[in-house]
């Protein structure tokens, strides 16, 4: 049997050993792709474009061998500036705004439907309209979308609006954006939010966990998605006073001490 002082320096031991095991334990759900070697291959989700929502705005430029005839059929601003032979293309341009409808008041042509559509499919339609009525035998159709963005909350080093800056956005781009996710986000559960059929629909995402990630459907995002990455639980902890205090190393030689002067207490009692 253990004399009293034996036992006094096994609970001592006992209480540093488990903190040198626990501060030398190494976090499992820091590191990306961990499931992932070298040469592994991966499914993907099907690639998804961007397509025209309303309440989007939008360049829509004509080209032509014959600038004049291409003025009408470009806005006001576009126009002037792309009517001056020899003058370089201006950024400032005049957007068209898809209605709720998803339709735009173009000129000469009228009310066009283009909601659904993906940027590339709007330029072929409109040259397609354009070369249908006979109005420009050699259109040559731009477009660009503008207000595109997603929302990228919680755990990141720059949280706020992401603009998106290609027709194919995925969340790494997004998490990129807002320069990564800081240390004390939880990478095992992002959450994307995403409206489907009028409602917020919520989808996760696990960034540590390859194939999980790659074939989720918001893998590529659409402009408006939401996405918040969660704070693990050591940074919840550190929203109350002493929330990972027993995490410290003070914590468990306290403990030690406490428990070894108890013990003499109730030997002298």
């Amino acid at each position: 049997m253990l004399s009293f002082k034996s036992f006094c320096k096994y609970v001592i031991v006992t209480a540093m050993l488990m903190l040198g095991l626990s501060s030398c334990h190494t976090p499992k759900d820091i590191t990306y792709f961990q499931d992932v070697t070298d040469g592994s291959r991966c499914d993907i989700a099907p690639e998804k474009e961007l397509v025209v929502e309303p309440g989007d705005q939008l360049s829509i430029i004509v080209h032509s061998k014959d600038p004049q005839l291409a003025n009408l059929f470009n806005l006001p601003i576009s126009a002037n500036r792309l009517g001056q032979i020899g003058e370089s293309y201006s950024n400032l341009v005049s957007l068209y705004t898809v209605d709720s409808y998803g339709d735009i008041e173009f000129p000469v042509l009228g009310t066009l439907h283009i909601g659904g559509m993906k940027r590339t499919e709007v330029a072929e339609y409109v040259k397609k309209e354009l070369l249908q009525r006979n109005l420009v035998k050699d259109p040559t159709v731009i477009v660009d979308l503008y207000n595109r963005w997603v929302n990228v909350l919680g755990e990141v080093t720059s949280p706020g609006r992401v603009n998106i800056t290609s027709d194919k956005f995925t969340i790494l781009d997004a998490l990129a954006g807002a320069k990564d996710v800081k240390i004390d986000g939880k990478r095992t559960n992002v959450v994307v939010l995403r409206k489907e059929n009028g409602r917020e629909v919520a989808h996760t995402v696990d960034l540590t966990d390859t194939r999980s990630l790659l074939s989720s459907p918001v893998y590529y995002l659409q402009q408006n998605d939401i996405i918040y990455v969660e704070p693990n639980d050591v940074r919840k902890r550190q929203t109350t006073a002493n929330g990972n205090a027993v995490f410290t190393p003070s914590f468990w030689i306290s403990i030690a001490s406490f428990a070894t002067t108890l013990l003499l207490l109730i030997k002298n009692w």
